[in-house]
């Protein structure tokens, strides 16, 4: 079997002195997508013990912003930073390795904020990336491989994806326009929702609260962080959960991981 987790750890640093470097340290997963991580390696704190794992890092050309990382218990055949976009290459919004049989990447969307530049960029980054997403799956396919993009989409697909859908629709992270391309990452790139796989009525399971208020403890969340996956690999997953913290007091990011189980040989 083959375990992939993906998380926003809201800052490594941080999140490592909160619970995050003992999560690691307790962690099965064969691999761990990592997003916002906010540091380069050498920045890293001592107590996280990286022994065991092999690390491939993207950091954001501005400091202290972005950041993503993939870290394999093998080492990877082949690592690539960004997608070949002149724009966000150097953001640290994406990182993908080659393990046998087997694609992962780890990917953070950028979160626009409705009527702003910020949006425009999202959109720009979503135009870039969907065409990135059908090569991807090309390249995989030519090659007798399966693809898994995790990570922080910033993007409640259905109103069962975000707990007060009502008030959100003209918010970011839940517009009809971020939610219909989503639809197409699916729908005509052909890649499947893992974690809705399982949970196909559930409301939820979130995998995002804001520490403002008591969201986390109301379960007021959002599900935008996912495991999006090749048919074939999908098909082959056996599980997917999120690891929901057991009360506010134990969380080190306001992201939860998600977790699938695939069955995969590495």
């Amino acid at each position: 079997m083959f375990t992939v987790t993906t998380v926003n750890v809201n800052g490594i640093r941080a999140a490592a002195k909160k619970g995050f470097a003992q999560w690691l340290a307790d962690t099965k997963a064969d691999v761990v997508c990592l997003q916002e991580v906010r540091a380069e390696p050498e920045e890293l704190p001592a107590e996280l013990d990286l022994a065991g794992w092999h690390a491939v890092w993207a950091p954001a050309a501005a400091k202290g912003r972005a950041g993503v990382a993939v870290l394999s218990r093998r080492a990877p055949e082949r690592s690539v930073i960004g997608f070949t976009s002149e724009e966000f290459d150097p953001s640290g919004r994406y990182v993908e390795i080659d393990l046998p049989g087997v694609t992962v990447a780890s990917l953070y969307l950028p979160s626009g904020e409705v009527g702003t530049e910020r949006q425009d960029e999202k959109e720009r980054f979503m135009a870039e990336f969907l065409v990135h997403l059908g090569a991807l799956r090309a390249r995989a396919a030519g090659e007798g491989r399966e693809v898994v993009v995790c990570g922080d989409w910033n993007i409640a697909h259905r109103e069962a994806d975000i707990k007060n859908w009502k008030t959100n629709q003209k918010k970011a992270g839940f517009l009809p326009e971020e939610r219909a391309w989503l639809g197409r990452v699916f729908d005509e790139v052909g890649y499947v929702d893992v974690l809705r796989k399982h949970h196909p009525e559930q409301e939820g399971p979130y995998t995002w609260w804001s520490y403002r208020g008591r969201a986390f403890d109301n379960d007021a969340g959002w599900r935008i962080d996912h495991q999006v996956a090749t048919p074939g690999l999908a098909a082959r997953s056996t599980d997917a959960r999120v690891e929901r913290a057991a009360a506010h007091t134990e969380r080190w990011s306001d992201h939860a991981p998600v977790t699938a189980v695939y069955d995969h040989k590495v």
